[in-house]
């Protein structure tokens, strides 16, 4: 398969776990859009679920397929979050954020009874560190915030936009993404990260993951976590 075969399988094993009247969290990314353009069938024929978009690319991509979208003042419950992942580990560990949409993702998995994250092979690793870690900022707090992250042993660089102006979050942040080679203790940087103030959010999501289906060469890998 190729790595967009491996990303539709998964993301076709995912909309099965879709139950009629669910409140659904949707993704963001390159995974996560073929999961919705899945459901948005599903709807066109006849499912019916609400659907709690991480991002405004994915709340756009949704109307567009006749899929509900609410905000969260709208909802008490999120029945099932699906969602990409940069990396993940053999312990359900992940790195996201390589869209930007890290903050309002981990919200939404944060409200969620369950979370399944869907990827191709590669993002399968053994251990997290090799994609950059995203963490969010304050635009106030960034030149102040590069010298602390850099003493927590990692190479901060400003993520550009296309413009070639520094990249700005659907809520106004900037992001540095923080070569920090491989992390030896996820927890313990995601605590120290989580703590500094002028962080909004970090691309660190421990305990979120209940399910992650991989699609590989023979199908889709099914790992609970």
């Amino acid at each position: 398969m190729t790595e967009d075969e491996q990303k539709q399988a998964a993301a076709e094993k995912a909309v099965e776990y879709i139950e009629d009247g669910m409140v659904v969290g949707l993704g963001t990314g390159s995974c996560a859009a073929k999961m919705v353009d899945l459901l948005g069938k599903k709807v066109a024929h006849g499912l019916y679920v609400t659907g709690v978009p991480t991002s405004e690319a994915t709340a756009a991509q949704a109307r567009a397929l006749g899929i509900p979208v609410v905000g969260l003042d709208e909802v008490g419950v999120i029945d099932l979050t699906i969602d990409g992942t940069d990396e993940v580990d053999p312990e359900g560990r992940l790195i996201k954020g390589g869209g930007g949409a890290h903050l309002r993702e981990k919200i939404v998995a944060s409200l969620s009874d369950k979370m399944i994250v869907i990827a191709e092979a590669k993002k399968k690793v053994a251990r997290l560190g090799a994609f950059k870690l995203p963490v969010e900022v304050i635009r106030f707090a960034a030149p102040a915030l590069k010298p602390k992250l850099e003493a927590l042993g990692s190479t901060p660089i400003l993520r550009q936009g296309k413009d070639g102006n520094p990249f700005v979050t659907d809520e106004g942040n900037y992001i540095y993404d923080c070569d920090f080679g491989v992390i030896d203790d996820p927890e313990g940087l995601a605590l120290e990260l989580s703590t500094m103030p002028g962080v909004v959010e970090h691309g660190l999501f421990i305990g979120y993951a209940d399910l992650v289906l991989i699609g590989t060469d023979s199908g889709v890998e099914v790992i609970e976590v």
